[in-house]
């Protein structure tokens, strides 16, 4: 294990695909093409930082689009992809990681697994790429001729991200300034780096035409082959304090919930819910309360670890329903805030996230006012 980072380049005018904004701006199924790239790496377990690499110019598209994602601070590209990528690697010169990991933000969907053989190579070599070996017979052109047939043996098309030991990449960038290279592999193999190739994926689509635009909402839509449904429930007892977290939502109340973590029954319920959805068992068995890293936890980590285990079996979340049960604080005034930071967490569209909240009618702990509790029910798409 090592501390990593991951850079997600979006510095580009995004001018070939034309359009009012650069392309990895463009909303797709309610998110940017930037933010579902970024997300992909939020969301890893294994990636700690998360930093973008922007023009001057896009700042305040930026700001809308990753409002309150918990990103380090964006910082300025240059006039080229070699200088931008240069300047993002400088901006982690203090944060010194043992790996980054360096992306193209019009890459939307490098899922969970092709990071992991990425890092994972990082172990045997000082670089690693995602690529695909080409399968289709090659042609050299002359105009609108043949003019050749090109050996494919040996031929990958490479993806991004790409990962690098920091001080390796960083020093070979360093060594390159103002070469122009348009591929960090590149730099690397100048530098005398041994680069490994992992198997990319053919998800991993770069969007550069309407068309790529059009297949990546397709591939958003597409359903998968079985569909798994998990269920979840949580209960914590109230405790002295001024607040509750429910929903990943700091609510005012007059007593506090006690727990190991920040105590959110919502989010546990709906973290066991994915949990059992790809039978993995549960909260606990992923998160002891023994372990004292997880004392007073945010609960969103849960989450989010549950997602990735989801996206790492090539699965994705069709949708979640949570209920929440308790007598007091009103969960009405909060559901909406509920509802968006779920939805953030797991990456997913906030139409396919719901809440209800509902009482006892004066019966029970929870009738009694004694504490809050959570079901959760979540379907979980998966190749068959």
């Amino acid at each position: 294990m090592g501390v990593y980072a991951a850079l997600v380049l979006a510095g580009g005018s995004g001018s070939r695909f034309g359009g009012e904004v650069p392309k990895q701006y463009r909303m797709l199924a309610g998110r940017t093409v930037l933010r579902r790239a970024a997300d992909s790496f939020l969301n890893h377990p294994r990636i700690d930082r998360v930093r973008v690499v922007l023009r001057p110019d896009d700042l305040p598209l930026y700001e809308a689009a990753f409002a309150g994602a918990g990103m380090l601070p964006p910082v300025n590209g240059g006039a080229t992809r070699q200088e931008s990528t240069r300047l993002g690697l400088e901006s982690l010169r203090d944060l010194a990681p043992d790996g980054v990991l360096i992306h193209a933000g019009a890459r939307p969907f490098p899922d969970t697994a092709l990071i992991d053989r990425t890092l994972d190579a990082l172990d045997r070599c000082p670089g690693a790429i995602p690529a695909l070996p080409v399968a289709d017979t090659l042609k050299r052109g002359d105009g609108a001729t043949i003019a050749g047939t090109v050996d494919r043996q040996g031929l990958w098309r490479a993806q991004t991200p790409q990962a690098f030991r920091f001080q390796d990449i960083l020093a070979a960038h360093e060594k390159a300034r103002g070469r122009g290279m348009t591929d960090d592999a590149m730099i690397a193999e100048e530098a005398g780096l041994p680069v490994a190739l992992v198997m990319g994926s053919e998800d991993n689509i770069k969007i550069t035409t309407e068309d790529d635009l059009e297949r990546a909402a397709r591939l958003l839509r597409a359903p998968a082959g079985i569909t798994r449904i998990g269920s979840g429930f949580d209960v914590h007892a109230f405790c002295p304090g001024d607040h509750v977290m429910l929903g990943g939502v700091r609510i005012p109340h007059d007593f506090g919930l006690e727990g190991h973590s920040d105590a959110d029954a919502a989010l546990h319920a709906l973290t066991d819910a994915l949990l059992g959805a790809i039978g993995d068992g549960d909260i606990g068995s992923h998160f002891p309360p023994t372990d004292p890293r997880w004392r007073n936890a945010d609960s969103a980590a849960f989450l989010r670890h549950a997602a990735a285990l989801v996206a790492g079996r090539g699965g994705a979340i069709a949708n979640v329903d949570v209920t929440i049960i308790c007598e007091r604080p009103r969960i009405g005034p909060h559901r909406d805030a509920i509802r968006r930071r779920m939805a953030e967490i797991l990456s997913i569209d906030i139409a396919a996230v719901s809440v209800k909240a509902t009482t006892t009618e004066g019966l029970g702990f929870t009738g009694r006012r004694e504490g809050i509790a959570a079901q959760a029910v979540a379907a979980v798409c998966l190749a068959s």
